[in-house]
């Protein structure tokens, strides 16, 4: 059942959301009621005291939604779409936003890729070793630092080992097979006490896959009939592409171990990882008009640019050379912890993190054409405080450094350098039935592009100072509701993207500019959230709205360079609202039996205050709805649920409507040995009537449907 539930995390500043603590943690914390939704937080937090809208996956929840991609895994929670850009490099969407708006983190500390410099780049922070993967929507996730203004995607392993194993030995293995791609996965974890308080950990896991299977064409209907009038049998054959999307097959493979040792008041731990993955990203196909033809009508010339369609002066139809990336990373991480016997403070802890990453775009011919590389590094300190008489909190700092570097023939962005530092602090009041929040952070943002003869760019520099703050409070009205208001104040410094982009990009086939000028974004919000947690019902819902003052978005222009269609870097007023609603009704509970029905529904709006006119801005997902029916005994589990999205007809300039659709999934788990002893076999139909389907917020929409039919099977055996 997915949920409105708090975040893990390492450090927190801001909000009235909770922090979530790690397992070793929870030790020292009493705990509720095993049939209580319990909130993880260092601060014990629960479901009906949270003012964001969060979501956690674990368990079999997560066995079931396990995918390549991030963004895949989590589309069906509350308030989260994709940016599916094929199957391999697909990231969160978080209320309509994404880039540099959302902050994927593995246990609280950065991804150190190139993830949110194009939407081609697959995040480089495997699922298949998540012990879970908790979601925070909306401004209460920036004490993870201003870019994450839409929201936080954790990712939660135990590389660094948290507790001790009860065994002398702990193994998790679990295998996957999936039909629509031929997907075969393998990943395995083994986590070994060497006496008293030391504790090693290895894990690995492997990856391959085939071109991805479809529920029909290729194209979207309105390009496939540009494709079918072509005169060239090659443009002509792009209309009847069906049943694969071409160039999404992928490999890879991680490996990594760690070591902690865990005393009674001091903990520390260190691990490293290497990560390798070759994958396909879908062809953006472009019809060009010969020059020799007649021209087209007004109409069609629109279409044409709408789908970056282009006119090549040699007077000849192609089709994009199917690109692959070649990705590799190094990481280190470490923890540290400090529980003081007394005084102030209650914990003192220390997470970081460094890696080097690179990736090569593989041409059709196998050469590199381009390669991204990346340096970063990211720490923080926190400082808990003690509860004294229902007042407690945190105060900590924040640093964070990156370099890119991007090398070869198609290069859009300058050797660029981001460094960042804040200070943040959330102090909370527990006055009985009412509870009371206040948090602040401050972050300085230094950018710094080299200069570039190949782009056209002199050395750039710019220096943001940036500063955000909340307030807000819940209140429980009556037995097992609470209601909740925060208000909240939100600032970002632009991204060296969103700066200095400025050349072609093959992996999106796209011409990308930015603005040097951009100035730090601002937004003003406010959020209503409720609860109810009572035997047999459980609801979470929120209802927000921001008032941005420079919000700055990437759009189409209409125009073509170098062949490709131009998107631009471009700031203007925004107004978004939208809610989010997760509900669950037990309607049968009787020996050991649950029969229960749930469903979501989101909806966000996302509108631009342009000069003269009201505009949608690109790529905001539509209205969702997602309702499903279980049942639940010790040794099976069965589901069947609908999601049905509408279509989305609010499109920012040069950008196409997208078709409604619906999907039904069916899923079952099997326990042969009963509840609690290790083994699971889980069994899902996905997409059953192989519906042709298509997101809105995709760059690629109307080139890269989802997945067709898709059957799953999985073991998982844990001991």
């Amino acid at each position: 059942m997915r949920s409105f539930m708090s975040l893990p995390l390492v450090a927190l500043f801001f909000s009235p959301a909770a922090w979530a603590q790690t397992s070793a943690e929870q030790d020292r914390h009493a705990q509720p009621a095993d049939d209580e939704i319990v909130v993880t937080a260092q601060l014990g937090r629960t479901q009906a005291d949270l003012l964001s809208g969060t979501s956690i996956v674990a368990g079999d929840e997560l066995t079931r939604a396990m995918r390549p991609a991030l963004g895949e895994m989590l589309a069906a929670q509350p308030g989260v779409s994709a940016t599916s850009f094929g199957p391999n490099a697909s990231r969160p969407v978080l209320r309509g936003l994404q880039g540099d708006r959302v902050r994927v983190l593995t246990d609280g500390i950065g991804s150190f890729d190139v993830s949110t410099t194009s939407v081609d780049h697959a995040v480089a922070i495997n699922p298949l070793i998540a012990d879970r993967v908790e979601v925070l929507r909306g401004p209460a996730a920036l004490m993870f630092g201003s870019s994450a203004i839409g929201g936080v995607v954790n990712v939660i392993d135990s590389r660094i080992p948290r507790r001790v194993p009860d065994h002398a030995v702990h193994v998790d293995v679990l295998a996957t097979y999936g039909s629509a791609a031929d997907e075969k996965t393998i990943s395995g974890r083994l986590d070994v006490p060497l006496g008293g308080r030391l504790v090693a950990h290895i894990d690995g896991s492997r990856t391959r896959a085939r071109d991805l299977r479809i529920g029909g064409f290729v194209l979207a209907p309105a390009l496939r009939a540009l494709a079918a009038a072509g005169d060239e049998d090659e443009i002509t054959e792009l209309a009847t592409l069906r049943g694969r999307l071409p160039n999404t097959a992928s490999k890879g493979h991680e490996f990594a171990g760690g070591l902690a040792w865990l005393g009674e008041r001091f903990s520390i731990g260190a691990s490293v990882s290497r990560l390798e993955s070759l994958y396909g990203v879908p062809i953006r196909f472009a019809v060009t008009e010969d020059e020799h033809e007649e021209e087209e009508d007004h109409d069609a010339e629109s279409a044409a640019r709408q789908f970056g369609l282009a006119e090549e002066e040699e007077g000849h139809h192609h089709a994009n050379e199917p690109v692959r990336l070649d990705m590799r990373q190094t990481r280190y991480d470490m923890r540290a912890e400090y529980a003081p016997a007394s005084g102030f403070l209650d914990a003192v802890k220390l997470r970081a993190g460094a890696a080097r990453y690179r990736h090569d775009e593989l041409e059709e011919d196998g050469g590199i054409g381009t390669s991204f590389f990346s340096r970063g590094g990211e720490a923080r300190l926190d400082l808990i405080q003690r509860e004294r008489n229902g007042w407690t909190g945190l105060t900590g700092a924040q640093v964070l450094r990156k370099r890119i570097n991007i090398i070869g023939a198609e290069k859009f962005l300058p050797r660029a350098l981001t460094t960042q530092s804040g200070i943040f602090t959330l102090q909370s009041f527990d006055l009985g039935s009412t509870r009371i929040e206040g948090g602040a952070r401050l972050e300085r943002t230094r950018l710094r592009a080299d200069a570039d003869a190949d782009l056209g760019n002199p050395a750039l520099r710019r220096s943001v100072t940036a500063l955000s703050g909340s307030l807000g409070a819940n209140h429980e009205f009556a037995g097992g509701w609470r209601a909740g208001l925060q208000f909240s104040h939100a600032e970002r410094a632009p991204s060296a993207e969103e700066l200095f982009s400025n050349g072609p990009h093959a992996g999106t086939q796209a011409f990308e500019i930015g603005d040097p000028l951009l100035r730090k974004e601002r937004s003003t919000g406010v959020e209503l959230t409720l609860h109810a947690d009572l035997d047999r019902f459980h609801f979470g819902g929120s209802l927000y709205a921001n008032r941005f003052s420079r919000f700055i978005y990437e759009t189409a222009t209409g125009a073509e360079e170098d062949e490709l269609p131009v998107f631009v870097f471009r700031q203007a007023p925004a107004r978004q609202w939208g809610f989010e609603a997760d509900a669950r009704v037990d309607l049968l509970k009787r020996d050991g039996l649950t029969v229960s029905v749930d469903g979501i529904a989101d909806y966000t709006r996302v509108t631009l205050k342009l000069p003269g006119a009201n505009e949608s801005a690109p790529r905001i997902p539509s209205l969702r709805f997602l309702g499903g029916i279980a049942a639940q005994t010790p040794r099976f589990d069965v589901r069947a649920e609908v999601e049905r999205v509408t279509g989305q007809e609010r499109v920012a300039a040069f950008e196409t409507a997208t078709p409604g659709y619906t999907m039904v999934n069916l899923s079952a788990t099997v326990r042969p040995m009963g509840e609690d002893k290790g083994l699971s076999l889980l069994f899902s139909l996905n997409n059953l009537f192989n519906v042709n389907a298509r997101r809105h917020a995709s760059f690629l929409k109307d080139y890269s449907p989802l997945a067709g039919r898709d059957f799953r099977a999985s073991i998982r055996f844990e001991y």
